[in-house]
């Protein structure tokens, strides 16, 4: 039976939301940050993009249909998570549901949390946390449960490189297709993986710092993940060899910030980020727009991109560039996630889009 022992959120400008714990019982630090998905909290608590922070969901009923079987597998993989573990430091929502109700449902949230020890708080105003996040920007904060010790700091997580915290640590092979794609690890999600396999791909998983144009392969993936990219210089000196070996690349959020600072253009951070599953973007000089799921807190500064490269999405609720697309070659990357998990799938043609460039290289 999970407690629920008094906890409070503290946010880094004095804010204080008191509640109670339903994850395992002690306090941590992180950088705070919501989502606006309705569904899917498996997928999004296993996201390596999420590692580091605190993740609000604002959806206010969180953890009503539990968390479903986790030996569920399809090509080495699970088939209802991301990752192999729970990424987020800390987990918090309004209302929290101790009786999930559902077929497929395993364990309930709170059991999951406390097995792989990742605090959590409900009884929050999640819509007031929010507010503050829009309109006074992303900030630091702690979960502190009553009877652990608080932390004496505010954690900024963005100083580390999380990326190496969190690829893998050897290459691994998944699927027997035809077209031999290197995935470069950043903290991929299994989704991309499932994604290229269906679509006749052997996956070459490889960790994040791997000189990958030294390999043999047929396209490259630049995979997802978390923090700042200004931190992976050695990613990108990587892919620069890359696109000089003149083979397809795909690039998703991450991957798509790495891409950019390969073509000569720099990143910033954002004010708070876009973290939902209905972002709208807009493919350049069309009338085609597609909702996305999105999770990032940088964005690139198009100001400065390479000649030879242009842009290919923007977000229709902000302006900020979502893609970058080579004038000739076969490289092109976007922000948001067409293998979302739990959706929307609308730009899921992205990778038929990337595994024709392939084919045709090929040729």
């Amino acid at each position: 039976m999970i407690t629920s022992k008094p906890a409070r959120l503290v946010l880094e400008d004095g804010s204080t939301f008191e509640g109670y714990s339903f994850g395992a019982p002690h306090s941590v630090s992180g950088e705070v940050v919501f989502t606006t998905a309705m569904t899917g909290y498996p997928e999004s608590l296993t996201d390596p993009s999420y590692s580091g922070q605190i993740l609000v969901m604002t959806f206010p009923l969180v953890g009503n249909y539990g968390v479903p079987v986790k030996d569920e597998t399809k090509w080495g993989l699970p088939l209802n998570f991301e990752s192999d573990k729970i990424h987020v430091k800390a987990l918090v929502v309004s209302d929290y549901a101790f009786e999930p109700q559902h077929w497929h449902n395993e364990r309930s949230l709170g059991q999951w949390l406390n097995d792989e020890n990742i605090p959590a708080i409900f009884g929050i105003d999640t819509r007031e946390v929010t507010k503050i996040i829009r309109e006074r920007g992303v900030m630091l904060g702690k979960i502190v449960v009553d009877g652990s010790e608080e932390p004496a700091l505010f954690e900024d997580h963005n100083k580390r490189n999380l990326v190496a915290e969190v690829s893998c640590n050897e290459i691994s092979e998944y699927g027997d297709g035809d077209l031999r794609i290197v995935m470069v690890d950043c903290g991929a999600k299994y989704n991309i993986i499932r994604c290229l396999i269906e679509r006749g791909a052997t996956v070459v998983r490889v960790p994040w710092d791997t000189d990958f144009s030294k390999m043999e392969y047929d396209g490259v993936m630049l995979s997802n993940g978390p923090g700042d990219p200004a931190l992976l210089d050695v990613v990108v000196e990587n892919i620069k060899r890359g696109i000089e070996k003149g083979k397809p690349i795909f690039g998703i959020c991450l991957g798509n910030q790495l891409l950019a600072r390969a073509a000569g253009a720099t990143t910033y951070k954002m004010k708070y980020g876009h973290r939902s599953h209905n972002q709208p973007a807009l493919e350049c000089g069309t009338n085609s727009a597609c909702i996305t799921s999105q999770n990032h807190g940088y964005a690139i500064d198009p100001s400065n991109l390479g000649a030879d490269w242009e842009p290919y999405f923007t977000n229709l609720n902000d302006d900020t560039l979502e893609g970058i697309k080579h004038k000739s070659g076969p490289f092109f990357s976007v922000q948001f996630h067409p293998e979302a998990t739990s959706g929307p799938v609308d730009s899921e043609n992205l990778f038929d889009k990337f595994i024709d460039e392939v084919k045709k290289s090929k040729k």
